[in-house]
């Protein structure tokens, strides 16, 4: 009897062996396929690819006129008030709902378009992902904005992100710029990225749009530049990030083109109070740009630190203590030296449909 019971426990064991490595094989198997997918599929940009120019306008910009342009990180249209994020600590994937994405769209844009806008940079414009429901967002800032042209620009393009749980999925996402005259040329312009195979198949893949615009009466260019730069990286690639975009804009500087460069940077300015809004505890600390390098190349960076710019998403705003909040000054405009700041300022919203604040600028061509 005990030698037959010894036999049977033996079967067991050799059963749940069995079982346990055909689930690893199985699981082995997917993640081979599912790396193999990725790859086959990778979205794999130029260096320099040129741009649809949508619905293009006739009108061109003039010297000596003012203009107003608006900056703002839309976060998806699903990080609003109401929202967490699982990278920053809290615990939320996807937005809850497409009327959630689609009414921060349009309020977003109602927000925009009450400042009588002539430029617009969006970042973080979902064109068919699943962390924002498959609402076509770029389809709902055309349709607000529909006397400008626009150029967008992938900066994140995936067909699976396999992690948290639920999963990210598929993500479809860009830069967005807008623009009442007409575009001359757009590109997007390719940045590095330290992120390694595999990791490299399911991250951002970040870029700059580049948007060029003739000027009447004027052999120069208004160059608008929109931008994103890494957020969760160990700082080297906003780094060489920031050398490349300082290098383009130092040759536009030097062809005497007016140029205007901003968005989301992920990094605070050296002109900046950190005292303001300093980094609690172990929280995302941001990079850091000397404006010694902006002013070196005739170039003047335009921040401002009287109202945060962003909020950390490691719990929901709404219902919580400002002084309960992460916040931090990451989003400006850098403008060529040529170009009349009339006026600019960050512009309070109170974080109610996305985890940014604008930045609004008036400036003229002189």
């Amino acid at each position: 009897m005990a030698k037959e019971k010894k036999k049977g426990i033996r079967k067991v064991f050799a059963i749940i062996g069995i079982a346990v490595g055909g689930l690893l094989a199985t699981v082995l198997t997917l993640a081979v396929g599912l790396v193999a997918y990725l790859s086959i599929t990778e979205y794999k940009p130029g260096e320099l690819d040129e741009l649809s120019i949508n619905n293009n306008p006739s009108n061109k910009v003039s010297l000596n006129t003012n203009y107003n342009l608006f900056s703002w990180n839309v976060g998806y249209c699903a990080l609003d008030e109401n929202s967490d994020f699982f990278m920053d600590g809290g615990s939320m994937v996807r937005a809850n709902s497409k009327e959630q994405v689609k009414n921060n769209a349009e309020e977003i844009a109602n927000a925009t378009a009450s400042q009588n806008v002539d430029f617009v940079f969006y970042q973080e414009v979902d064109e068919d992902s699943h962390r924002s429901k498959r609402v076509n967002e770029v389809d709902i800032f055309a349709s607000k904005f529909s006397n400008f042209g626009y150029t967008y620009a992938y900066n994140y393009k995936t067909n699976y992100v396999p992690y948290p749980l639920p999963t990210l999925g598929k993500v479809s996402s860009g830069l967005l710029t807008l623009s009442k005259y007409q575009i001359k040329e757009a590109y997007r312009k390719k940045l590095p990225s330290t992120f390694s195979w595999p990791i490299s198949l399911v991250n951002l893949k970040r870029c700059l749009n580049i948007t060029r615009l003739s000027i009447t009466g004027s052999s120069k260019e208004l160059v608008l530049v929109n931008l994103h730069l890494e957020a969760y990286d160990e700082g080297d690639a906003k780094i060489v990030q920031t050398k490349v975009l300082l290098e383009f804009l130092k040759a536009e500087e030097q062809k005497g083109n007016y140029v205007i460069a901003g968005g989301d940077f992920n990094q605070t300015f050296s002109s900046v109070d950190m005292s303001k809004y300093p980094v609690k505890g172990d929280n995302w600390v941001p990079g850091y740009v000397d404006e010694n390098e902006l002013t070196n190349i005739n170039y003047s960076p335009l921040v401002d630190d009287s109202i945060p710019t962003c909020r950390l998403l490691n719990h929901p705003y709404k219902g919580t203590q400002k002084s309960d909040n992460q916040y931090y000054v990451i989003d400006a405009l850098i403008v060529s030296n040529n170009v009349t700041v009339n006026d600019y300022h960050v512009v309070d919203y109170d974080f109610k449909n996305t985890d940014h604040n604008p930045f609004y600028l008036n400036f003229k061509l002189n």
